[in-house]
């Protein structure tokens, strides 16, 4: 048995853990990428909108929207940026030239200056790097889009018509393939309108670095997916509901995605949140995991092997143990029980297993005990027939003997004596007869003991005022050494056992001595005790006074009126109480006692 079930949980266990490998391992190379992906999008999701609602809150401040744009790069390694209604870099001016027009209109333009935007057309590595081609003083013809005081360029031009820089996708837009200016203008929607200016550089601006705008200029792929939603504003008329747009994008086999949340006002404009997400670290941590895979499996198998080895065992052990010991408990033998070495199932069944042991020994055990009740009670009925045949075949004699002498008419003056000594035998008989129903009822072993609160020494006292007749019948001394005590005893039986005691000593004490009783306190109860003077009882003989019918003097016994089932009455009464009693040979005769329970 155990190889078998020892086999059969370690093919179960390595099963089953083999298919939760192989689980992990499917699910974490073919749908984890797209799970990844598509909770990180969730996750942006949420919180773009949270940054929406910052946005809005923070009620055009510049700081304050940097500081949110920053924060949300910080937190989710995540490129966000805020644009006007027409595209642009909202809250983030530091890198543009400003430009006064050499041919104006009126005198008011002349003192005009407008900005122009320089990161659609350069990087800001060239521009820092001095190799631009544009400085203060440089006159130029710029070809672009006006929106308000902001100039988004398409082209920058010499005098002389050769292009300096030129924002190759709006240009495509505006003036189609080739490179020769005004072909076509392009259909600017809104307040933004097509110009081309002629104007000398007065200033250009560059940024100082450790900002959000060192983030976004260089990424250059980020500015170009920018530089394609402005194209889709400017040139396509493109209008998007207030509901978040996510775009997919794919750059030299990494994918990407693009959220762009419009944000819009009641006075009509409409902002653009823009981020861009890099799925790149998913890809390359799947790739890893399958190369990471191939070394893991193999421990996972080992460690497999070894847990449902061990599983297996662990399992295995305490349900055979379980099996032997209910093999014991089948053929009666309750003397081995399980350890218990777990609060689990396992462990539920060996207490219950024990516990079903425990009552089966102990219905057993009381069912031996009834048993034995019983054969006591066929003994006890047996020795009481036989003792009722023995004791009542000598007075039966007596009166038969005088019942004969009477028919017979022989001493026909002494009929009153027959009579009276036919009467004595019956009350001998009588007595014989209650006091074995009485020993019978108390070896039965069926009696419960019925246990009152009373003074023992008070109870003494009673005793010897019923009896102060025989006593003073044979002129003894009643000498009394009586303390005040509580007991907790069957008060009618004990007064029955003291009353046995008191009538044996005055049996047997010789006229004129002394019967003492007392009562002392112990540490373990309250002793009594009734001594009388006279004759000892043989040593060999202690023991046999509480046996019925035991008769030290049969004479004296008969005379006296005695049954001989006294002493065994009182040791049935004291066992039930579960109290310590015996018989001593003194100086000058014998002492009975017992202790009895004190109330505390």
């Amino acid at each position: 048995m155990r190889s078998g079930i020892v086999l059969k949980l370690f093919v179960l266990t390595t099963t089953l853990c083999m298919l939760i490998l192989a689980t992990i391992y499917i699910g974490q190379t073919v749908f984890f990428q797209e799970y990844y992906a598509n909770r990180k999008v969730s996750d942006l999701q949420a919180k773009i909108g949270e940054f929406k609602n910052a946005y809005l809150e923070a009620g055009g401040n510049a700081l304050a929207v940097q500081s949110l744009e920053q924060d949300f790069y910080r937190n989710n390694n995540v490129t966000i940026t805020s644009l006007d209604h027409d595209g642009n870099l909202k809250h983030i001016n530091d890198f543009y030239m400003e430009m006064r027009l050499l041919k104006a209109m009126n005198k008011e333009e002349e003192k005009q200056r407008f900005k122009v935007p320089l990161y659609q057309l350069m990087s800001v590595e060239e521009a820092a790097s001095g190799q631009s081609l544009l400085t203060a003083g440089v006159e130029l013809i710029i070809q672009g889009i006006r929106s308000r005081s902001l100039l988004i360029p398409i082209t920058l031009h010499h005098p002389s018509g050769e292009i300096i820089y030129a924002n190759e996708t709006f240009k495509r837009k505006a003036f189609g393939v080739g490179d020769k200016i005004g072909i076509r203008k392009p259909s600017a929607s809104g307040t933004s309108s097509y110009v081309s200016l002629f104007g000398v550089v007065t200033d250009i601006r560059l940024p100082q670095g450790g900002g959000l705008s060192d983030v976004i200029y260089s990424n250059p792929l980020f500015l170009e997916q920018i530089n394609a939603f402005q194209e889709q504003l400017l040139f396509e008329k493109l209008q998007l509901a207030d509901s978040l747009v996510i775009q997919d994008y794919e750059q030299n086999n990494v994918k990407y995605k693009l959220f762009i949340q419009p944000v819009h006002y009641d006075n009509g404009t409409t902002n653009y949140i823009f981020a861009m997400a890099s799925l790149q670290p998913v890809d390359e941590a799947v790739q890893m995991m399958k190369d990471y895979y191939v070394y893991i499996v193999v421990f996972v198998l080992v460690l497999i092997l070894i847990a449902s080895l061990y599983f297996s065992m662990k399992i295995a052990r305490p349900l055979l143990r379980i099996n032997q010991t209910t093999k014991k408990i089948a053929n009666l033998d309750f003397s081995e029980s399980i350890p218990v070495r777990s609060k689990d199932e396992i462990g539920d069944l060996s207490r219950n297993i024990n516990q079903l042991s425990a009552t089966l020994h102990s219905y057993i055990g009381k069912l031996r005990e009834d048993i034995e009740k019983e054969k006591q009670l066929e003994r006890t009925r047996k020795d009481f027939i036989a003792g009722v045949s023995h004791e009542l075949k000598t007075p039966l004699s007596v009166m038969k003997s005088c019942i004969s002498i009477l028919k017979d008419g022989v001493a026909a003056h002494k009929k009153d004596h027959y009579f009276e000594a036919m009467e004595q035998e019956v009350d001998k008989m009588d007595h014989l007869i209650v006091d074995m129903l009485e020993l019978a009822k108390y070896e039965s072993g069926t009696y419960k003991m019925q246990m009152d609160e009373f003074y023992i020494e008070r109870s003494i006292e009673l005793i010897c005022e019923q009896l102060a007749r025989e006593i003073s019948d044979k002129r003894l001394r009643l000498s009394l050494q009586l303390v005040p005590a509580l007991v907790v005893a069957n008060q009618h039986r004990i007064e029955q056992v003291i009353t046995n005691f008191m009538t044996n000593a005055i049996r047997y004490t010789p006229e004129k001595q002394e019967i003492i009783v007392s009562v002392a306190e112990e540490a373990t109860g309250i002793a009594v005790r009734v001594e009388n003077k006279g004759v000892h009882i043989p040593e060999e003989q202690l023991d046999k006074v509480w046996d019925r019918f035991y008769r030290g003097d049969t004479a004296r016994q008969r005379e006296g009126g005695g049954t001989g089932l006294g002493l065994a009455i009182s040791k049935n009464i004291l066992e039930l109480h579960g109290a310590e009693y015996g018989a001593d040979n003194t100086q000058d005769g014998v002492a009975f006692y017992f202790s009895l329970k004190k109330k505390l």
